[in-house]
């Protein structure tokens, strides 16, 4: 889709380029936020996508129509080019960034699936295991994550399918896939996560995924209604998770079975009407959007015992935080959070407590007023503890007007605070000027705290007790069980 690879990950020819036409600034941005899973080949993308098009020889591919977004693919970066840029990207990592599969759903078959994931993973002395050792790749790639398919619920999609017609498939899918690989996590092709197609798909194929896919973008062009827009993907959140729940009780899947929980795979701030995707989805993003994308994030924070994974569309180039030009790279307003989050927001979930006013006008989509009982309060919240016992807590202030001076009840002394914010919230980045990055200051955790208008702050404090898992995914010690609860007053 548009330049996210051909012209912004991959672009042979150009100056910033290595040997491999891998874009080098690119590598180094994606290094800075210590990326964990990259997608691929694509969403609708797929739907048309014959892998086995896009390995050997480069000068023996396939040009092919691609009819998602009526441009032509090349195939000239196909599966082993994804995979050494993968193994370039995790160079100096502990762990390698993981790379997730989307299969063809539309004008793929189960065959070719099995084939694939053959390819990618196979040891023994078979038939496509052997092809990628002939192509030069010894070792399997052991790519874990495989998508069922995406968006099979959408008129747009080459292939569309009923949520019957879809579960019969998935379901047949999973258990040839799993049976030639068992390790595999599979992810089941949801919609919204509040729909009827969920609902189905979840009952049906409950017992052969691992994960349950959803998607939403939210944007608007009235500020705090953009900022605020992403907690409908809160309550998207919650319904899907009663949806697994459902189905698990439906069809008596024992405890001992791991819960089923949700790829986010696809979210962001998007206006399609401002950014076409068949022009190639090049937004410019504003400071609203970066704190869009902030409450996005401390989404994610809160509801982390139901999302395991989620990951922003797209890399680069397309409505990203990343920018390529021919000769260098710029980072849009929505890159700073993303930053701040990667680097500090991980450990374990502290529930936060907040009173202050809120937001109660009216909302996008519309119908997000109506399960907000007090509107949304205008600092929005989540907080993390790190094994080394570091509280961070980050809080969104959607006020485009008022400071709020508040109390944060629990915090250290010795705060170090990190601000995004600009000088109003339409500013954006642009290669000459970068109105939005991070500013670092202190604070000595006396008094209240003052959060600017429309900003993203984070406060990072050490508590001086370390913290111990007490059981996979149950969280923290109980000496460390404290809530972070927070007031604010308008200034």
């Amino acid at each position: 889709m548009g330049r996210c690879i051909y012209g912004g990950i991959y672009e042979p020819g150009n100056p910033l380029s290595d040997s491999h036409g891998y874009r080098t600034d690119v590598l180094g941005a994606l290094r800075e936020i210590n990326i964990p899973v990259i997608r691929y080949p694509g969403g609708n993308f797929v739907a048309t996508y014959h892998w086995q098009d896009g390995i050997g020889p480069k000068e023996d591919r396939p040009r092919r129509p691609e009819l998602a977004w009526g441009a032509v693919e090349t195939n000239e970066f196909g599966t082993d080019e994804f995979m050494h840029w993968i193994g370039v990207l995790s160079e100096g990592r502990e762990k390698r960034v993981e790379p997730y599969f989307a299969l063809n759903f539309g004008t793929g078959t189960m065959e070719e699936a099995l084939a694939w994931v053959e390819y990618c993973n196979g040891t023994k002395d078979t038939y496509y295991a052997n092809l990628r050792r002939k192509n030069g790749h010894p070792e399997p790639y052991n790519v874990k994550y495989w998508a069922l398919g995406n968006e099979m619920w959408g008129p747009w999609q080459v292939g569309e399918m009923t949520a019957t017609d879809y579960s019969k498939t998935a379901i047949q899918w999973a258990k040839a896939l799993k049976l030639l690989d068992p390790s595999l996590c599979l992810i089941l092709c949801g919609k919204e996560g509040h729909s009827a197609w969920d609902h189905e798909v979840l009952s049906s194929c409950i017992k052969f995924v691992d994960m349950h896919s959803i998607h939403m973008y939210v944007a608007s062009p009235s500020h705090p209604q953009n900022a605020i827009a992403p907690l409908a993907a809160e309550k998207a959140i919650e319904i899907t998770a009663g949806l697994i729940d459902m189905a698990r009780i439906e069809n008596r899947v024992p405890p001992s079975v791991p819960q089923t929980t949700i790829c986010f795979d696809e979210w962001n701030m998007w206006d399609p009407i401002r950014a076409p995707g068949e022009e190639g989805g090049e937004e410019s993003y504003t400071l609203s959007d970066a704190l869009g994308v902030s409450v996005w994030l401390n989404v994610f924070v809160r509801q982390s015992r139901w999302v395991g994974m989620a990951n922003i569309a797209q890399t680069v180039n397309v409505i990203s935080p990343l920018m390529t030009t021919k000769d260098g790279i710029m980072k849009q307003t929505t890159w700073w959070p993303l930053l701040l989050y990667s680097k500090y927001m991980r450990g374990w979930t502290i529930g936060v407590h907040h009173r202050g006013s809120a937001y109660d006008g009216e909302t996008h989509p519309i119908w997000l007023s109506g399960t907000l009982e007090q509107g949304a309060a205008w600092l929005d919240i989540s907080s993390c503890v790190s094994e080394a016992g570091v509280v961070s807590l980050a809080v969104v202030n959607a006020s485009e007007t008022q400071d709020f001076a508040t109390e944060v009840v629990g915090a250290g002394k010795n705060v170090k605070v990190y601000t995004v914010t600009g000088s109003d919230i339409k500013v954006v980045n642009a290669k000459a000027k970068e109105e939005v990055g991070i500013e670092e200051s202190t604070w000595d955790g006396e008094g209240k705290y003052t959060f600017g208008k429309h900003s993203l702050t984070m406060l990072r404090w050490e508590t001086g007790e370390k913290v111990e898992i007490v059981g996979k995914g149950k969280g923290i010690s109980t000496d460390m069980r404290k809530m972070v609860s927070t007031s604010n007053e308008w200034l």
